[in-house]
Parts: C-alpha cells; sequence; structure tokens
C-alpha cells in the first residue's frame, strides 16, 4: 500500500500482462489491518473539528490513517517519496540525455486528457516523433486510442493504485521506440490528488481542468495545481451552454500557484489550440539543445 496516498496494492500491469510475466519488478508490500474505532476514541491531534466541519488535513501530514500517529506517517511519506525521487532524477537525466520532452498530462477523471494527446499527435505528425505512456487502473481503451493514431504508446495499468511513480514510468521507458530530440507524452491516472506528490522525470506537469469541472478545483485541490507549471482550461467550446467564470478560474489557480501558465484551448474547435503547440514546441527547442555531446543526439 502506497502510505502517502492510501492507494492499494492491486496487480501491476504493463500491456494488459502482470508485471511478474512482463519482467518488471511486482510492487508488494506489508499487509497491515486496523481495528475500527468510534470517531470520538481517536486522537485529536492533527484534526479540527467543529460543529458541521472535520478537518482531517491539519497537522505536520496533512493527512490522517488509523493508527499512525502524524510523525510516523511524516516518516513513511519522507522514505516512500524519497525512493521516488532517486529514481525521477535517473528518469530525467536519461530523457535530458537524449533531448526528450517529457510531459506529465495530469487531471481529475473526463477532462479530456485522451483527447488532447490524440489532437496533438495528429497536429505534430511528421514533424516531431510523439511517444506515449497511458496510466490508468484498467483497460487499454486510451492507449489504443493513441496507437490508432500511429505513434507508439504503453499502457501500464495500476490495479488498486490511484498514480504513476517513477518505477513504473522507468520501466517503461526501457520498452518503447523513444527517439532523440522527440517529445514523450505520460497520461496518468485521472486523480487530482495523489499524482501531485510523484515526480516522475518530467520536465513539466501539465495539469487539465475542463470547463466543465468548475471554477473552484485549484482551491479545492490545491497540491495539484500547486505542483504544475501549465494549466489547460479545456473544452472552451462549451463556455457558450455553462455558467463557468473564466476570470474566477484563473484567480483561483494563481492564489494556489501565481506563477502557473494557462492556455484556454478546445481539442474539438481547435480554439487555442496553436498555442498549446507553440509551448510544445518551445519546450522541444529547449529539451534538444540540453542533449549532452557524448549521446547519439548531436545531429
Amino acid at each position: 500500500m502506497c502510505s502517502v496516498c492510501g492507494c492499494g496494492s492491486g496487480e501491476l500491469r504493463y500491456n494488459g500482462k502482470p508485471a511478474a510475466q512482463s519482467g518488471a519488478n511486482k510492487a508488494t508490500g506489508p499487509t497491515r489491518s486496523y481495528a475500527f474505532r468510534p470517531l470520538q476514541a481517536q486522537p485529536a491531534a492533527g484534526r479540527t473539528t467543529t460543529p458541521d466541519r472535520l478537518d482531517y488535513g491539519s497537522g505536520p501530514a496533512h493527512a490522517h490513517a488509523p493508527g499512525l500517529s502524524q510523525a510516523q506517517m511524516v516518516s513513511i511519506e519522507q522514505n516512500i517519496l524519497g525512493k521516488n525521487d532517486a529514481l525521477a532524477d535517473a528518469n530525467r537525466r536519461w530523457l535530458t540525455e537524449r533531448g526528450v520532452f517529457t510531459l506529465n498530462l495530469v487531471s481529475s477523471p473526463g477532462s479530456g486528457k485522451t483527447t488532447l494527446l490524440v489532437e496533438t499527435i495528429t497536429r505534430l505528425a511528421g514533424s516531431v516523433p510523439v511517444t506515449v505512456i497511458e496510466g490508468d487502473q484498467q483497460t487499454e481503451f486510451d492507449a489504443e486510442r493513441i496507437r490508432a493514431t500511429g505513434a507508439p504508446a504503453l499502457q501500464i495499468n495500476t490495479g488498486k493504485g490511484c498514480h504513476l511513480d517513477a518505477h513504473m514510468v522507468g520501466t517503461a521507458l526501457t520498452r518503447l521506440p523513444i527517439a532523440e530530440r522527440s517529445l514523450l507524452l505520460i497520461e496518468n491516472v485521472g486523480n487530482l490528488v495523489c499524482p501531485a506528490a510523484f515526480d516522475l522525470g518530467e520536465a513539466h506537469k501539465v495539469v487539465i481542468l475542463s470547463v466543465t469541472e468548475g471554477e473552484d478545483k485549484p482551491l479545492k485541490y490545491p497540491d495539484m495545481f500547486a505542483a504544475a507549471d501549465l494549466m489547460v482550461l479545456s473544452k472552451i467550446d462549451l463556455l457558450p451552454y455553462l455558467k463557468f467564470d473564466l476570470a474566477r478560474v484563473f484567480d483561483y489557480a494563481h492564489r494556489v500557484n501565481p506563477r502557473l501558465v494557462m492556455l484556454p484551448l478546445s481539442a474539438t474547435s481547435g480554439e487555442g489550440f496553436d498555442d498549446w503547440l507553440a509551448w510544445i514546441r518551445s519546450g522541444l527547442a529547449r529539451s534538444g539543445a540540453s542533449c549532452k555531446p557524448s549521446t547519439e543526439c548531436m545531429s
């Protein structure tokens, strides 16, 4: 179990096969069981209680787990994220040496990540090699949509896991035909919470928020918007049919992250898409310039 986010130790799969069969390390971990205790018997530390609110996000761990103190939770989180960050740094070195511009796309389910990827690949076809890592708990639906464009895509099924981590991505890097000076798009599991904490080795986290989700998401899920460098506001072709305040969502996002760049676009109508592609091409140019002379990306 991931003690940072509480997700289960479900069977990790690559392209529909259990990790043990595919040669990857199977995610394992100790099993811990807890006896249920009534709410009033739980420690008050780290919890703010009012007649109409229970706050389990207080305290150093900013979370609550039965049977664990705040100090224990912080220690576990530091251990898990420390190991993940070391693997992420190795991924980043591997990608940087080859001039691969890597984006970690994060959002809630249904925001339009896969549609954005398909349209991006289609528009970049013939000019930029694109490879995709798809993360979902189950199925290969999204990877199949990507492969239909002609781009290589590897599906990672996380089982009960609610996010990708650096180990999963590092394994995927060895299985994909990733060209030098290319674009790698990682579509994370749909979740606005846990993926915020896990560095995968990407150049940027890109958070995607659709106008159908409401303006308050940056304040409700601040860690994700604080961790991102770019916010894509998707499905803006639906704005005439919704009560959605663009100024308000930009204000809320900047309260959480003043440096956050924002791009409204529609993958359906194409509005704003040129700005998105220009941002990608700028990143590709910087990544290509960072190739080490010792690698093959000197061409």
